[in-house]
């Protein structure tokens, strides 16, 4: 592309099409956008519910019937994979972006305010940071019982807090230049400056740390469901396929064999993609071009 028709893009566009210029990024975008499509219309087109019990099946071996095999209740693995896949991804970006909102708009406030109040909040990030979150997961299902809800809520909860201080740093340093002293000086109010001028400058740094906080996500949720402590039957997530499979794979390998593969692949397209949005996001490498 020529300097005139780079110059002519976007900061957007120019970040896009460095992306898409990697081409181990481009195999994950669209690896990830494939099993997303397959996650969502797959158990709709399977011929099997994803909790259909044959029991005269029990766990039996990968067949034409059953593509992956099926688990010692006679459920298809595929089926079930699929079915689980969705869940995790749910959980993963549902509950990266509840942290993002929440993070974004505390980190803005408490960097844009400065002073005593700066600090009392930041002061409140410490203190939950240092609350054990497996503690904090059993005292709300202790509370409010086993619900899918919680998982968002649990993680929520603790996935904010690094986002917080992430675009307080951003705010810091934005905050004292020229554009937002204009802004005071033309009597912008407190929450105009933060939506139409430090908004905006703290997007990518927020995209680039979102996008590496869904894989981690997926990974808390997993931990939580391998302890027991997440997804609940009948419903199915890969931490759950993984840890009934680790019960199960001296004998019925496949049970932990298929599962792993689709999250450690699904792992690995998401942090590629997010080093990917790292590095097309860098201001050096934007000057550069």
């Amino acid at each position: 592309m020529s300097s005139t028709a780079s110059a002519s893009l976007s900061p957007s566009g120019a970040a896009w099409r460095r992306l898409m210029r990697h081409r181990m990024n481009a195999w994950a975008l669209w690896f990830l956008i494939a099993l997303v499509l397959l996650c969502l219309l797959g158990p709709m087109l399977s011929p099997y519910d994803q909790a259909q019990q044959n029991l005269e099946l029990k766990a039996s071996d990968p067949s034409v019937q059953h593509w992956l095999g099926t688990d010692p209740l006679g459920r298809d693995m595929l089926t079930r994979i699929l079915h689980g896949g969705r869940v995790s991804l749910e959980v993963g970006l549902l509950a990266t972006a509840v942290a993002a909102i929440i993070g974004v708009v505390y980190g803005m406030v408490s960097g844009l305010a400065g002073g005593r109040v700066d600090a009392a909040m930041m002061r409140l990030v410490d203190i939950l940071y240092a609350f054990p979150f497996i503690n904090f997961v059993i005292l709300l299902m202790v509370v409010f019982g086993r619900h899918f809800w919680l998982i968002f809520v649990a993680i929520g909860a603790v996935e904010w807090l690094t986002m917080a201080r992430v675009v307080r740093g951003q705010v810091l340093a934005l905050k004292n230049l020229e554009f937002v002293t204009a802004a005071r000086a033309s009597g912008a109010g407190f929450w105009h400056i933060v939506w139409k001028h430090l908004l905006p400058n703290v997007m990518g740094p927020v995209i680039i740390y979102a996008s590496l906080t869904v894989p981690g996500v997926m990974l808390l949720e997993a931990a939580l469901s391998f302890l027991g402590l997440g997804i609940q039957p009948p419903d199915a997530s890969w931490g759950v396929l993984i840890r009934e499979g680790a019960n199960a794979m001296e004998t019925y390998p496949w049970l932990l064999l298929y599962p792993g593969i689709f999250f450690s692949a699904t792992l690995l397209a998401l942090n590629l993609l997010g080093d990917g949005l790292r590095d097309a996001f860098d201001p050096k490498s934007m000057s550069q071009q």
